[in-house]
This record gives C-alpha cells, structure tokens and sequence, in this order.
C-alpha cells in the first residue's frame, strides 16, 4: 500500500468527567479550531462544530449517564467530531413537540454536519459528526 506524503493528520482528545461542565468542551474545541485558523476564515463552521460538541457532551452526560471522551481528528478532508460515552444504547432520533423542552440534540448535530455516524463498541458508543473543511477564501 503507497502512502500519500501530502496527507497530514492532527487529532486532541479530551477527557470530560460527568458533571463537567460542557462549556469547558466548547472552550476547549473552539481553541483547537482556532489552532487551524478556522476562526478567521470559517466562523460559521466553527459555530456549527461547537453546538455539535455541546450537544454530543451533553447526551453522554445526560442520556448515557457517562463520562465523555471528546476526540477530534482533523486529516484535511473531514474534521471528525467524535464523543465516547460507556452507555451501549444507540440513540435514535426524536421527533419532540414543539412544548418539548428536549430531545432536538440529534436532529441539531444533523442539521449542521455532513454527516453523522453512530457506531457501537464493546465499552459504549461512539457518536460522530463529520465536517467538511472550510470553503477556499475568494481571490481578490
């Protein structure tokens, strides 16, 4: 198997105890996403990758009664945002109310990444939203 030299991947992972607070894995994603530039050039994008974190941290929490394992693997074709969590049960998309005051997690993460992915493990689940990288900038 020939290996393409131009790829380059770069991945964090994070630890995020039950009963930590999710603003600490927005931070923490929005500071790695800054790391790539993305802040500059792709605002939006990061918006949609740290609602998507927020939502991914707060159903291990919530949902799956668990700690989460936040990782992200930038390899220039796709940032992958991934949350382990120790709960075996899938979850599957609700369609709540509009008086609901929850259930709309799964449905946000879809709505604003390119693809999600939920893949069961033999100590959990993982739950992964894929994000496109940023458009080019213009030519001036």
């Amino acid at each position: 198997m020939t290996r393409d030299p131009s790829l380059r991947a770069v991945g964090w992972a994070r630890s995020l105890p039950l009963g930590s607070s999710v603003k600490t894995a927005r931070d923490w994603t929005r500071g790695h996403l800054a790391a790539l530039g993305w802040d500059r050039t792709a605002p939006d994008l990061v918006d949609s990758v740290v609602l998507a974190v927020s939502e991914l941290v707060t159903n291990a929490h919530v949902h799956a009664h668990s700690d989460a394992q936040l990782i992200l693997t930038w390899d220039e074709k796709c940032l992958h945002v991934t949350a382990h969590d120790s709960s075996s049960h899938v979850p599957e998309q609700r369609h709540p109310g509009d008086d609901a005051l929850g259930g709309r997690g799964l449905l946000l993460i879809d709505a604003v990444a390119d693809e999600v992915r939920i893949r069961p493990c033999p100590r959990g689940k993982d739950v992964t939203a894929c994000f496109g990288p940023p458009s080019p900038a213009p030519a001036e």
